[in-house]
């Protein structure tokens, strides 16, 4: 059978140009891909309209082992798709071999986080600054970092708190999430007492000039009326700074991250981290699962008769 693969392509491209307008670009990366394709069902001896789910499985088991990430394997089969939608189009094939592939799985991207180190010298600065000198805006971070630390909320859930929450005076918060969604998380004792001093610091200041007492914890002259998340990503940088960590690690969301990080490392469980942290899904909190892994590995090294046995023969 005579090999119009390349007729084909062409034709595919032009159609892409004319009919769906795509850019330059666009019809380059699928003129590279579905060259690199038909070049390996070529070697096969297969033309583009005898090509089998079986010929693409093993052309993306070569392309796999050559180094490519998911994410470029993803983009040549979206290619492929496309190709073989327009040859089913044009009645060139009467099926459509791509349907039954198996799109690659993309590896997520483990959460950045911070040591237990690095995040005691934060707090440990931030407590230092507003003792050296209780300013509102010292009182102000060292309440933020502690409540952030202690409840592992989203920057979002945190600087919009409202200010009703210092009349509770108690170890648990309400805090408003996704959906509006309310959920429950306890406070550390020192997050309380930041809170505290905090709070006391700014009724007495705005009592001072005779102003109005805000609905918000961390008011601001903002358009929200509260402390923007920015601003506060801004000064936790400049605090990092001051305690000697590295300032480019470090964000409101990574201590989010830490919080999550440390509570597994020490023993709590997935599905209690999953609640405080406010995600609706498991699978949402399992990005920690690596925490896990290293503290169930170390219990079976540290703990397993056989292996404490192996030990002592060692």
């Amino acid at each position: 059978m005579m090999d119009l693969s390349s007729a084909h392509l062409e034709s595919f491209l032009e159609m892409m140009s004319v009919e769906r307008g795509a850019a330059v670009n666009t019809l380059s990366s699928y003129q590279r891909d579905l060259e690199d394709i038909l070049s390996f069902l070529k070697a096969r001896g297969v033309t583009a309209a005898e090509a089998g789910a079986d010929d693409f499985r093993a052309y993306f088991a070569d392309f796999a082992a050559q180094g490519f990430k998911a994410s470029s394997q993803a983009r040549r089969l979206s290619a492929l798709r496309q190709f073989y939608k327009f040859l089913y189009a044009e009645g060139i094939r009467t099926d459509d071999p791509t349907g039954v592939l198996d799109a690659p799985k993309k590896g997520r991207p483990l959460p950045k986080t911070m040591s237990v180190d690095d995040v005691t010298r934060l707090v440990t600065q931030a407590e230092a600054e507003a003792v050296a000198e209780p300013r509102l805006d010292r009182l102000r971070m060292a309440a933020l970092i502690e409540l952030l630390y202690a409840t592992g909320m989203r920057v979002s859930e945190l600087v919009s708190l409202p200010a009703s929450v210092l009349a509770r005076d108690g170890r648990f918060l309400i805090v408003r999430g996704k959906g509006n969604k309310e959920r429950l998380v306890p406070l550390s004792r020192t997050a309380i007492a930041a809170l505290q001093r905090y709070g006391t610091r700014m009724q007495a200041e705005t009592a001072a000039v005779g102003g109005e007492d805000s609905p918000w914890l961390f008011p601001s002259s903002s358009e929200s009326g509260y402390l923007p998340r920015q601003v506060f990503a801004r000064d936790l940088k400049g605090l990092a700074g001051r305690a000697g960590v590295r300032v480019a690690s470090i964000s409101p969301h990574v201590l989010r991250h830490a919080f999550a990080s440390h509570l597994l490392a020490n023993g709590a469980d997935l599905r209690a981290v999953q609640e405080l942290l406010g995600h609706s899904d498991i699978s949402t909190t399992q990005i920690y699962t690596h925490v896990l892994e290293e503290r169930l590995h170390d219990l079976v090294q540290n703990h397993h008769p056989l292996a404490k046995q192996a030990k002592k023969q060692d």
